[in-house]
């Protein structure tokens, strides 16, 4: 049987890049928009208070499973900013009347802008990627399934890469000699915050909720 989870998220690369993490298992993630289904606030400090609210949200307005996923940059330089706010940590000039994804762009230019600014002349320019996954049965589920991942970079000077979206032309990983953009998506997936929060989740998801192998059956 295949579990349908609502993801709590309007962002489209997000949807297709968890699309492909989740593929092992026999679930489903439908987007919140193609259920007319608003997004959630996120006023707390933390990913894990953000994305638990945002999958109870979701698990309400649709009636069953959701999954939410709250991440971002963290720059040590900075104190850990952007962190929760990487989303939206410049005031973007955003185009009228243009389409979500075009809005998304022009935010993601004028955050990768902001964060060069605030880093020029900067040493210490150690960084991560933070993502935070919860999942939940229902909207009042007592036990929700969290997983974590954390992956470690450097902020470059200039942007490097085409790939990925938000920050990835600015993040430079050693380990792998690219920017998280040069990378594709194969390599991404196998190193990235999210795929290990999602590996975590996916083993969780197999141990307690007992959702089972795509295919299978």
């Amino acid at each position: 049987m295949t579990l349908r989870l609502v993801l709590a998220s309007n962002n489209a690369g997000k949807l297709a890049e968890l699309q492909r993490l989740f593929a092992p298992l026999a679930l489903r993630l439908v987007a919140q928009p193609s259920l007319g289904l608003a997004e959630a606030d996120e006023p707390h400090p933390s990913f894990v208070e953000n994305a638990l609210a945002k999958a109870r949200h979701a698990a309400r307005a649709a009636g069953g499973a959701a999954l939410a996923d709250d991440s971002g940059l963290c720059v040590a330089a900075l104190g850990g900013a952007p962190g929760v706010a990487s989303a939206r940590f410049a005031a973007a000039p955003l185009p009228a009347q243009a389409d979500r994804e075009t809005q998304r762009r022009a935010q993601d230019a004028a955050n990768n802008a902001l964060l060069l600014q605030r880093l020029e002349g900067a040493a210490d320019r150690r960084a991560a990627f933070v993502c935070t996954l919860v999942a939940l049965r229902s909207a009042d589920d007592p036990e929700p399934l969290i997983a974590h991942g954390r992956w470690a970079g450097e902020i470059l000077h200039t942007p490097r890469g085409s790939g990925g979206f938000g920050y990835d032309p600015l993040v430079y990983v050693p380990a792998l000699g690219a920017s998280v953009a040069e990378l594709a998506p194969e390599q991404k997936n196998a190193h990235s915050h999210r795929a290990l929060a999602c590996r975590r989740m996916v083993a969780l998801m197999r141990a307690h909720w007992q959702v089972g192998d795509a295919g299978a059956g």
